[in-house]
């Protein structure tokens, strides 16, 4: 469970996964590193430093006599002093007394003020006001002491370049690991490009490259891409051939029949002709969406040439909206033909057809419309397979059909990287026809 709501906040990119997984152990390295560090080195050692630094003030504050005057205690504490190389500032020449006071990023600072308050009782106040120098101040019987240390006899000395280099050394080694996981992710990036080319209708031209579970995937998919693309071809020419080879004999066939003069006769010519219209559905399902190359089409304009075809020929079919604007790459023939047959289908079973194109930055959605009697949602996943008829919802009397209308623009939206979706329509009541594409 937990995994499944973690999975919808990772990214989703093969390049921020990579950097995820790149960044990631290096900052938990990082951290790791630091808090270790700073409870070993910078608490550790220097509460060791900070502790025998407290002893030798101690030293010299049980040295000072009791009776001596202020101005003559640098004088008697010298022979102590000189040696431990610790200034001192005697009573009533003092630099003033200052309230504790640490940069921000002085981390081993703490605990340099904490010891010191905890083994000197006469402290009042610690001051570290820079990388050099340690104030210490101090109450004694003729006043207020002031004691100057190094700051490097209580604790290590730019204890911050550490971490300066961890960032820095860190960073430079995630972007040299970047440099060569991208050079390593480009030959895959590359694939997917011309696998989802190539779902689309288009052929990328592709080399394998990269690791060689890379280069073995990549030949995988051109020996793929070279089958499927031998077997339409293939497909193409025989059922081509197969409908060519028909139409000699249904030729002569119809001469025949024109010249008897018999009412046998011409109901045998509506045959030929039924015949001659289902080899023309044929030949258009076999072709497919090979017909022509991918190219920038407005798709607009496509329909509405196809609107004004269908005024000339006296339907009633009508470009109720248009969305966006702009061009998608597309075999034109073949949406062409695709958007046609939706056509004659919604003229055939309905009567009045209303066209709506839809066009963004991540789709194309062409939506036919009709006040035919529709077809039911249990049907309408057969309905796209080629030669189905459904007596019950598109009465096959309406028109001379043999099933081929929907598969055609299945197959075509299909080999274009989309779908034809069906449904109810709201405005006229019959079916609802949504052809889509991703850009």
């Amino acid at each position: 469970m937990f995994f499944h709501w973690l999975k919808r906040y990772l990214p989703r990119g093969l390049y921020t996964r990579a950097a995820l997984i790149l960044i990631l152990p290096v900052v938990t390295l990082q951290l790791v590193i630091s808090i270790v560090f700073i409870q070993r080195h910078f608490e550790g050692v220097t509460r060791q430093m900070t502790q025998t630094a407290t002893r030798e003030v101690r030293l010299l504050l049980d040295a000072i006599p009791p009776d001596i005057p202020a101005d003559q205690i640098p004088a008697a504490l010298a022979h102590f002093a000189d040696p431990l190389e610790i200034p001192i500032h005697p009573p009533g020449v003092q630099l003033g007394v200052q309230p504790d006071e640490r940069r921000w990023f002085d981390l081993s600072g703490i605990i340099v003020q904490y010891y010191f308050r905890e083994m000197l009782p006469e402290l009042l106040a610690v001051s570290l006001p820079n990388n050099d120098d340690v104030l210490l101040f101090l109450d004694i019987p003729q006043g207020i002491l002031t004691l100057q240390l190094d700051r490097r006899r209580v604790s290590a000395s730019n204890p911050h370049q550490l971490f300066v280099n961890m960032v820095f050394f860190g960073g430079l080694m995630t972007l040299i690991a970047f440099i060569y996981l991208r050079n390593q992710l480009r030959p895959i990036t590359r694939l997917a490009a011309a696998a989802e080319a190539f779902g689309r209708g288009r052929n990328l031209p592709y080399k394998p490259s990269g690791a060689v579970e890379v280069r073995a995937a990549g030949n995988a998919f051109l020996d793929m891409r070279a089958r499927i693309e031998r077997q339409i071809e293939q497909r193409t020419l025989m059922l081509s051939g197969v409908s060519h080879d028909l139409r000699t004999p249904l030729t002569r066939l119809r001469l025949g029949l024109s010249m008897i003069d018999d009412p046998e006769a011409e109901d045998l010519l509506r045959d030929v002709d039924d015949m001659q219209r289902m080899l023309d559905e044929f030949l258009s399902f076999s072709r497919g969406s090979a017909e022509g190359e991918p190219e920038p089409t407005d798709p607009i304009a496509l329909v509405r040439s196809l609107v004004d075809d269908a005024h000339r020929a006296g339907q009633d079919v009508t470009l109720t909206e248009t969305t966006g604007g702009g061009t998608v790459t597309l075999r034109p023939v073949a949406i062409r033909r695709a958007v046609a047959n939706l056509i004659e289908n919604g003229v055939r079973y309905g009567g009045t057809v209303q066209i709506s194109v839809a066009l963004t930055d991540k789709s194309l959605r062409i939506r036919v419309e009709d006040n035919g009697p529709g077809i039911p949602p249990e049907s309408r996943e057969q309905a796209i397979k080629p030669f189905t008829r459904l007596d019950g919802a598109r009465n096959q009397n309406r028109g001379s059909g043999v099933g081929l209308g929907l598969a055609i623009a299945t197959d075509i939206a299909r080999a274009h990287g989309g779908v034809l979706r069906l449904g109810e329509s709201e405005a006229l009541g019959g079916l609802r026809a949504d052809l889509v594409i991703g850009r």
